[in-house]
């Protein structure tokens, strides 16, 4: 196994992990901005009302991307374990 291997390797895992979390982090975020934009224009400053909207949406991105996230990291996995295949020996 060379350094560029394992550096290569390391590259497809941070962006693996960025991908299948981008979905999540994506949905939280405008989840946030809208209650934020909403807490100002009513000056509502409850600190526990951005929580309960943003874990329900996340919750349910979850459920909805669960499948493609799995399978991204199933898929990834797998490369992982037949390029090690070869390097070991």
């Amino acid at each position: 196994m060379s350094s560029q291997f394992v550096i290569g390797l390391a590259g497809q895992a941070v962006y693996t992990v960025l991908k299948v979390s981008a979905p999540m982090l994506i949905i939280a975020l405008v989840v946030g901005l809208v209650i934020s934009i909403f807490q100002a224009t009513t000056q509502i400053q409850e600190q526990t009302l951005a929580f309960v909207p943003k874990i329900v949406a996340v919750l349910l991105a979850l459920l909805l991307f669960g499948p493609w996230m799995l399978t991204t990291l199933v898929d990834f996995t797998y490369g992982i374990l037949n390029n090690l295949s070869q390097y070991i020996g």
